[in-house]
């Protein structure tokens, strides 16, 4: 069962620094019927910085759920998920790494690190478009999520 009404009230924080991915990303999710509000940052430190103003300003919407790229500039992922895990007021936030790796070392590491999910970049626009129906399906329609920031 859903837990959203509608997909608009979705809000998605995607850290992500390649633009064209980031294209890509939204692109899937809007060809799947799903439009949520994306609201990107290109590093770690950007990440952590959107998400303590968050916890600060109650009237700021809601996070949903975040996909967090592993590589990085500055902050990388590991370091915004080792965050995420030591900071008690984001441990609520659903994280799925959404990165190209398919490394067996990232993704345990992923996973020790407290990550929801751990999903490898698609290779070309149609997978990434499966991907968001997937998301969707999951994530947003049947998982009961915790209400973040809100």
């Amino acid at each position: 069962m859903s837990q959203k009404s509608d997909s608009e009230s979705v809000s998605i924080l995607l850290v992500e620094d390649n633009p064209g991915d980031v294209r890509l990303i939204q692109e899937a999710f809007g060809t799947a019927g799903f439009e949520p509000t994306f609201h990107t940052v290109v590093d770690g430190d950007a990440a952590l910085e959107f998400l303590q103003e968050h916890v600060c300003d109650t009237s700021s919407p809601s996070i949903d759920l975040m996909l967090l790229d592993l590589n990085l500039p500055r902050t990388d992922g590991f370091e915004v998920l080792e965050a995420i895990k030591d900071e008690q007021d984001l441990t609520s936030v659903p994280v799925i790494v959404l990165t190209s790796s398919e490394a067996a070392e990232d993704i345990r590491k992923s996973y020790e690190l407290c990550a929801n999910a751990y999903l490898t970049k698609p290779s070309d626009p149609v997978e990434f478009a499966a991907l968001g129906r997937a998301v969707e399906e999951f994530w947003i329609d049947e998982a009961t999520l915790p209400s973040v920031f809100s």
